[in-house]
């Protein structure tokens, strides 16, 4: 196994601003005047035979990663491009197999509108790249990935519901309840939480009994009211306080957004076989990226618009949220998040460089994503 330094190597450094990231489902990505998004043929209600714009295409500054084996060796490229792209595809067709239309058939519809609606796919891919970092194959942990996208599904479903954020607008299309109903949409959301559950369980293949259960309380503990309900709870009191500090801050955003996507990490690593230390050591890297996550959540708030967010822009503002900019500045918390984008890589130390590459590469794209 092959230790490396990551943190300043020239393309880790070099996943800037100036990337421009294409479309998931009919929705556009990228900075200002990147030109206009993809169109879909994914349609509700029914079973997607294949994948026409359902993947989203990531075209950075240097299209791929590569690293020297050698004098007497071959370089192997990298490209992140390529791999999130191989990732979403099979993300979105093991989905749409898992959650198909059936009786009743507007609670279904509802749960794919949401689930099918595109995004960007980043805790599936996490959860498969721990995985196969480990030694594990993507069959092994492919159920993991799709319970940790329908459970952030659910919360994404919630969130948006006039009791919560009120939100009318998510992925460049209209929220969940919408379209569906207030009442459909609460019970669209809770029937993908209890789903991936049953799906985690009974889908999960060539891993072990233990290994499984142990997978499912992770996922239930970072959920709960330990973990991202936590979260929403301080976060909803939270809301028009003038005494919030970065501590507070900190526990909402580790509780609310960090905690699945640890989950997401970890049970790739449990699936795939890691042992104790390389799990413990991917969950650290997975807290400082979902912390970064969040950092970058609330950076884009106030610098993007709607149309490029494909969600409602300024809304931490108006609804007189804690955030990161807000406490310590834009440009402490654009510091900040490079300061967790490091120590991030750092975790990932005396793995393999090459199967590393993905989780590397996965860092430097939520630090530097435009929407």
């Amino acid at each position: 196994m092959r230790s490396m330094n990551l943190v300043d190597r020239p393309w880790v450094r070099d996943f800037n601003q100036s990337s421009l990231f294409g479309c998931a489902l009919g929705m556009s990505y990228g900075p200002i005047g990147a030109g206009p998004g993809c169109t879909s043929s994914v349609r509700v209600g029914t079973k997607t035979p294949h994948l026409r714009g359902a993947v989203f295409a990531i075209i950075t500054k240097e299209d791929s990663v590569k690293e020297g084996k050698g004098p007497t060796q071959k370089e192997t490229p990298f490209s992140f491009k390529d791999y999130m792209i191989q990732k979403a595809s099979s993300v979105h067709k093991a989905l749409d197999e898992a959650v198909y239309v059936k009786s009743p058939i507007k609670i279904h519809e509802a749960m794919r509108y949401s689930l099918l609606a595109g995004g960007k796919r980043v805790r599936p891919a996490l959860c498969l790249a721990a995985c196969e970092l480990v030694g594990g194959d993507e069959s092994n942990a492919m159920p993991a990935a799709c319970a940790v996208e329908m459970i952030h599904t659910m919360s994404l479903i919630h969130d948006d519901l006039p009791c919560m954020d009120n939100d009318d607008l998510r992925r460049g299309k209209p929220t969940n309840h919408k379209v569906f109903g207030e009442d459909v949409a609460v019970l669209a959301g809770d029937s993908l939480l209890a789903f991936a559950f049953e799906h985690l369980a009974t889908a999960t293949s060539g891993v072990s009994s233990s290994r499984i259960v142990a997978a499912v309380g992770e996922l239930a503990k970072s959920i709960g009211a330990e973990g991202l309900v936590a979260g929403q709870v301080v976060d909803i009191s939270s809301t028009g306080q003038s005494d919030v500090g970065l501590d507070q801050l900190e526990f909402i955003h580790i509780h609310k957004t960090a905690a699945l996507l640890e989950a997401a990490v970890v049970l790739g690593a449990l699936l795939g076989g890691g042992s104790d230390e390389e799990v413990e050591k991917l969950r650290k890297y997975a807290r400082q990226v979902g912390l970064l996550f969040q950092v970058v959540d609330d950076i884009l708030d106030v610098t993007k618009s709607s149309q490029e967010l494909g969600k409602t822009a300024g809304k931490d503002l108006v609804t007189d949220k804690a955030t990161y900019p807000k406490l310590m500045g834009l440009e402490k918390s654009r510091e900040f998040a490079e300061n967790l984008n490091k120590e991030a890589k750092e975790q990932l130390s005396g793995f393999d460089l090459e199967k590393a590459a993905p989780l590397i590469a996965l860092a430097d794209y939520i630090a530097y994503r435009q929407n």
